[in-house]
């Protein structure tokens, strides 16, 4: 079990409390796992994926790890040095959340906003962990990894 700490204007106090709570067990640590989190406009999240990527078009959210090989294995701050805080918390990256885009898609696909945004964010931490949905195998992986922490969080895809 490993302690979270989500920063930024992306999720409520209360969300982000309940968020922390239902990764607790998505990876092992020696020390809290902090992902910063911030919301940007179409306009942004656009430049930002260009820049980035180089793909220039509007995206619902990027995810920007700060560890290799952070997937399975436990993350230990004394191999992480470079990645610890003031606080001792160790940086496992940060989540950029397209709120336009977001509430695009839970109009789309007749949810509620909260349920897209906490799935987009869920999504980013998930990669900030070193999961991937580049292959079959591991879109599988993942998909069951969101939903598992989507449903602690009382948003599965039947919300």
């Amino acid at each position: 079990m490993s302690k979270f700490v989500l920063e930024g204007d992306v999720l409520t106090e209360a969300e982000r409390e309940k968020l922390c709570g239902a990764l607790s067990d998505a990876a092992q640590a020696d020390a809290p796992l902090l992902i910063e989190t911030v919301s940007l406009s179409a306009a942004e999240i656009r430049a930002l994926n260009a820049r980035t990527r180089g793909v220039d078009s509007v995206t619902d959210v990027l995810s920007f790890p700060e560890l290799e090989g952070a997937k399975g294995a436990p993350i230990l701050a004394d191999e992480h040095g470079e990645c610890v805080d003031e606080e001792g918390r160790i940086l496992l990256g940060s989540v950029a959340l397209c709120e336009e885009r977001a509430r695009e898609q839970a109009a789309e696909y007749g949810h509620s906003y909260e349920r897209e945004k906490c799935y987009l964010v869920v999504h980013g931490i998930l990669h900030c962990l070193g999961y991937d949905h580049e292959r079959e195998d591991e879109k599988r992986e993942m998909r069951a990894a969101e939903e598992k922490i989507m449903k602690r969080l009382d948003l599965g895809r039947e919300e």
